[in-house]
């Protein structure tokens, strides 16, 4: 039995789109599509908004930001599109973009179509149906993960690509601008966040190169083949993607990655089956990088830190959203415990120096 593919499901009420001032722009930008217009929404991730459209029997995604979103800069629907257009034909795990619409008063924020990309998409640490996390089948698609990364980090900067991002002083940058979001979004005193943040302004390293960069890999950003689930079929939300030091786009993904040896609090919010037996670990994934690519990855405690820092303040600005009525969904009413749980993972990270054994 293969494993079900992603789905959609009915629109949240609060977030749903008038289809009769969407529909002249559908039919242009899908000329060859005719038939009933339907949308569906797919449910999971907390930032952009992803739906599927339907043209007759044309499937297409389209992404807008949140409804009452306020840093637009982190939600901009042309850089997306752009990052997109410029990995289209050099690297295939991009799904591919359709049109681009900067007229808000269509659906009230710019928007992107891309295709329809199938596949399975794991999602904390419970097998799909038809499926068993084997110690095999989970060092296979961890490692599968990691190359993946590494592949994406391969990708030439030429074309489009080399006028993308800033990379000179990226890694100062990415400090100075989530600690400047942070103290936007702060709802609550959490000493641990402002104690990372700090010691991140204080150890920056050098600066490790330039590539295209994810900036919010991880299992559930990736799609992966129901006939095997080692093969990577896409990646998916390029929402924060650009030309970056590649070793920060190395610690978001570890930031996300769970040990067995966590506390349980972490590890009951995991992004994918990443602390089953067989898995990767955190430093194994390091290692596996540096192999693959030549990268000299001692400064890791660095990236691993950083990346906590930015998960909480993402997190944080979505609780801040919730705390101000601007999304009544359910899921946000407890994001600030989550916030929390990044702030003590870093602090046993900077307490005993390392990216590993830090439930001990």
């Amino acid at each position: 039995m293969r494993p079900p593919l992603d789905q959609a499901a009915e629109v949240r009420e609060e977030e749903r789109i008038d289809l009769s001032r969407l529909e002249a722009f559908l039919r242009a930008a899908l000329a060859d599509a005719a038939g009933e217009v339907r949308l569906l929404q797919f449910p999971r991730g907390h930032s952009n908004l992803t739906y599927l459209l339907t043209v007759g029997a044309r499937e297409v995604v389209l992404r807008r930001a949140p409804f009452g979103v306020k840093v637009k800069s982190a939600h901009d629907m042309k850089r997306e599109y752009d990052m997109l257009s410029a990995l289209e034909g050099v690297y295939a795990r991009a799904p591919r973009p359709i049109a681009f619409c900067d007229d808000e008063s269509l659906i009230g924020a710019r928007f992107y179509l891309m295709e329809r990309v199938r596949g399975v998409i794991l999602r904390g640490d419970e097998p799909p149906e038809g499926v068993a996390f084997s110690p095999e089948l989970m060092r296979k698609t961890s490692t599968a993960l990691v190359d993946n990364l590494a592949d994406l980090h391969a990708v030439p900067l030429l074309g489009r690509l080399s006028s993308i991002g800033h990379p000179q002083g990226y890694v100062a940058r990415q400090v100075e601008g989530w600690t400047r979001r942070y103290a936007n979004a702060k709802t609550d005193a959490i000493a641990g966040v402002e104690a990372a943040a700090g010691w991140l302004a204080r150890n920056l390293p050098a600066e490790s190169g330039a590539t295209v960069i994810h900036n919010d890999y991880k299992y559930d950003n990736v799609m992966l083949d129901p006939g095997d689930l080692t093969r990577i079929v896409a990646v998916l939300d390029w929402e924060m993607a650009t030309v970056g030091d590649p070793l920060m786009d190395l610690g978001t993904f570890l930031g996300y990655w769970a040990d067995r040896d966590d506390p349980p609090e972490l590890r009951g919010r995991a992004y994918g089956p990443t602390y089953l037996p067989g898995s990767l670990s955190r430093i194994q994934i390091a290692e596996r990088y540096a192999e693959k690519t030549g990268r000299a990855v001692g400064s890791i405690l660095f990236y691993y830190v950083f990346a906590l820092f930015k998960i909480a303040v993402i997190v944080q600005q979505i609780y801040r959203r919730y705390v101000e009525g601007h999304t009544r969904d359910p899921r946000f009413a407890s994001l600030i415990d989550w916030v929390r749980v990044m702030a003590q993972q870093s602090e046993r990270a900077l307490a005993k120096g390392r990216i590993d054994r830090l439930g001990a």
